[in-house]
């Protein structure tokens, strides 16, 4: 039988990290679990898995395992849930510990920052950082009033008393400011300005970026004393929720409209991550699906639509309607990506001031694509 202290230590190992260690060997993320996780079953959808239901030492090993646990599916809480949750996506987890301490290895944090965290979700990310920097200089927001709760009682219960806010963590917490760091541990279409107030010149904003076709990188920023931020896109693929004002609407599309074109570029190479990141770039008003090997596109801006799909004799058939040419505007970017030798994610930047926030490949004043405002 192995002990929680045991496991914690082992855990700590796995994910490996000097400056994080000690937090990791003794913040016990099970206090932080609540009374249940959700599994996702292939038939039933995303079931409830009870502590009370549950052996302790099985719990507790789930609870020490490098594995993320949905919290909250579609506003549920899994202690609420009364049975299996139908398809959905999560509204809170608690993300694997491996991921927690890159993303605050990545934001350099250390003794003697004042931290604003975008997302206390579980709590135990900011448990982590209130045991390395004390409860004093940690600030975190929580946008759902359920995980807010849960996690104030958590934080608690475990000795931790952080400034918590439940609000639109869009707009930071302007009491507690200026900060040194800002981790987001919620995706974004585009920085915030209330970040941008908030962190002072020299500090540092990190934060995971996704948007509507679900292409998604990383930032570290740093900020500047004339209000404005830069930084490249980091080398690690994350996937963290998107917060909630963020998320896309509903899509609406109709195949078949718009005279045809032969297209340039296979559609299959947005199931590349960094290519559909580049695509997204270039259409960042569009959702995007697939009917067997054709390619939907739909700016809900616009109403623009476009398909792309695979010849009989080869190549592509495309088909634009609307006002904006979506696939043309994506062959471009893709193009110029590939003259540039496909680079990963971390190839580019982000520039952000008060009017205008843009990504760019290579260098600040190479080719550059404007953010949605």
């Amino acid at each position: 039988m192995n002990t929680a202290t045991e496991l914690r230590h082992r855990l700590a190992g796995v994910v490996g990290s000097v400056g994080w260690r000690k937090a990791v060997e003794e913040v016990p993320r099970e206090a932080f679990l609540g009374e249940a996780i959700y599994r996702l079953h292939p038939e039933q959808g995303w079931v409830p898995v009870r502590r009370a239901e549950t052996s302790p030492d099985d719990w507790l090993a789930l609870a020490c395992a490098d594995e993320t646990w949905a919290t909250q599916i579609d506003g549920i809480l899994a202690e609420d849930a009364t049975g299996p949750v139908a398809f959905a996506r999560p509204t809170c987890s608690s993300t694997h510990p491996g991921l927690v301490v890159r993303m605050l290895e990545t934001a350099r944090i250390s003794e003697g920052d004042r931290v604003l965290e975008i997302g206390t979700g579980t709590g135990y990310s900011t448990a982590l950082m209130c045991h390395r920097l004390g409860s004093h200089a940690v600030t975190s927001v929580e946008y759902d009033p359920a995980v807010a709760a849960r996690a104030r009682a958590a934080l608690t219960g475990a000795g931790h008393t952080p400034i918590l806010v439940q609000g639109d963590g869009l707009l930071g917490h302007e009491a507690g400011a200026p900060y040194d760091r800002l981790i987001a541990t919620c995706a974004v279409r585009a920085v915030p300005p209330a970040w941008l107030r908030q962190v002072r010149p020299g500090g540092t904003i990190t934060a995971p970026m996704c948007g509507w076709l679900d292409g998604v990188a990383l930032a570290q920023l740093t900020v500047d004393a004339d209000g404005t931020a830069g930084g490249r896109f980091v080398n690690d693929d994350v996937y963290f929720m998107t917060a909630r004002p963020h998320l896309p609407p509903r899509r609406g599309h109709r195949i078949g409209r718009g005279q045809p074109r032969a297209g340039r570029t296979n559609p299959a190479l947005l199931r590349d991550d960094t290519a559909l990141f580049v695509a997204q770039l270039a259409v960042p008003h569009a959702l995007h699906g697939w009917i067997g090997d054709t390619l939907t596109l739909h700016d809900v801006a616009t109403g623009s639509e476009a398909d792309v799909m695979p010849c009989p004799e080869g190549g592509w058939t495309v088909r634009q309607h609307g006002p904006v040419p979506l696939w043309d505007l994506v062959e471009q970017a893709l193009e110029v990506w590939e003259r540039a030798g496909r680079p990963h994610q971390s190839g580019f930047g982000l520039t952000v001031t008060p009017d205008r926030q843009y990504v760019w490949l290579g260098v600040p004043d190479g080719p550059r694509w404007n953010l949605p405002a």
